[in-house]
């Protein structure tokens, strides 16, 4: 359904704006050449999408093919879409000053920026690491973890890394120079196949916090969008992300917990596995994960941060939950990202009375071979006595 979805926005904005820019300046040519010519891009980006629609396994080679063909689309089409918006926009100054040409010369200019932002994105956006340093105060934070820095990355999707071992080189060496005392991922090592992440083990091993390195499971990685014949053959993928992510040296939490102690003070690490809206899987269960943890100020690690309205604000009296999941679309113009239509909390810190929310946008990228604005992110969380 995700990859259905996804073909019919490309479809619709593969069609709309071409069909403007048509009617507006194509179709008033008296050469029929021209107008030939103009619809082969379009057709044969019709045909890539019929192609793929039918084609497509959600295997690494596959979801490079569809990368590769996303990438083409967006370069040939996102400048075309920009210039329609802008130029229906600016319908008022061609409509004032007839023959003014203003109006086309600001979309055109406009459209040729957006090119510049989409190859930036595409090249060096994508690994455009960046890191964004919250101060989370809590009146209940146990004292002697006053000022406890928390290292939270998110989605890494290592398929889509293969060849680049030197961007997630880089992004583990700004983890590790952050010394944070801890460090936890929220989900979604892979694509769709645990083998996606043997290239990096050598690389993520390296990741160091002072009390260690714990992670959970994200929807990619229990590998729902493969089509698989037996149904052991899928438990065994995600039982071989788990061991493989355990002897990379972090502690993966499958509806548990641990405490961690500071003198006399403690706090809960809690990690429950996806619990999702459909189509993506739900299994947290919560009331295992938190068992032992009343009275325990605790972080709970949970990668769909629409679990935390769902279930873990009303059943639970977790004070901080992190997430990740939503990637912020990557794609975000002054604030503002398509995906705040379907994710009520889709980046950064949100409160519920005394308990909070942090919604990491992501270090990697699935799908669309960009980033633009919604950078992908390290971030580091600083607990503070209230």
């Amino acid at each position: 359904m995700v990859l259905i979805r996804t073909l019919i926005f490309l479809f619709i904005i593969l069609i709309l704006p071409d069909w403007y820019i048509y009617q507006r300046f194509i179709c008033k040519s008296d050469k029929r050449w021209i107008k030939i010519c103009y619809w082969i891009p379009t057709t044969l980006l019709l045909l890539g999408i019929v192609t793929i629609a039918i084609t497509h396994d959600f295997y690494p080679a596959s979801m490079q093919r569809l990368s590769y063909f996303i990438l083409i689309f967006f370069i040939l089409i996102f400048p075309k879409l920009i210039f329609t918006l802008i130029s229906l926009i600016l319908t008022p100054i061609r409509k004032i000053w007839k023959g003014n040409k203003t109006g086309e010369y600001i979309a055109l200019a406009v459209a040729a920026f957006a090119l510049g932002e989409l190859i930036y994105g595409a090249t060096e956006g994508k690994q455009h690491f960046m890191v964004r340093n919250v101060t989370i105060p809590f009146k209940d934070l146990p004292q002697a973890f006053d000022g406890y820095r928390i290292l939270q990355i998110s989605d890494i999707h290592s398929g889509s890394w293969t060849g680049n071992a030197k961007a997630i080189q880089k992004a583990i060496n700004i983890c590790n120079a952050q010394h944070a005392d801890l460090a936890l991922f929220t989900g979604d090592m892979v694509n769709n196949l645990a083998s996606e992440l043997d290239e990096f083990i050598p690389i993520l091993s390296q990741l160091r916090a002072k009390d260690g390195v714990y992670s959970v499971l994200g929807n990619h990685d229990y590998s729902t969008y493969i089509h698989w014949k037996d149904k052991r053959m899928q438990e065994k993928q995600i039982q071989d992300l788990i061991n493989k992510e355990n002897n990379m040296g972090w502690h993966m939490l499958i509806n548990d917990h641990v405490i961690l102690h500071h003198g006399n003070d403690s706090i809960a690490i809690a990690g429950v596995e996806n619990s999702g809206n459909p189509p993506f899987p739900d299994r947290g269960d919560l009331p295992k994960t938190l068992k032992g943890c009343d009275g325990v100020f605790t972080v709970l690690m949970s990668h769909d941060p629409t679990h935390w309205d769902r279930n873990i604000l009303p059943e639970t009296k977790v004070q901080l939950t992190l997430s990740g999941h939503t990637h912020e679309m990557q794609f975000s113009i002054l604030g503002f990202s398509p995906i705040m239509f379907k994710y009520k909390e889709h980046n950064g810190l949100y409160w519920n009375g005394n308990r909070a929310l942090f919604v990491n946008v992501g270090l990697g990228y699935v799908m669309f071979p960009f980033r633009i604005g919604a950078w992908p992110e390290i971030t580091v969380i600083t607990l503070k006595k209230a």
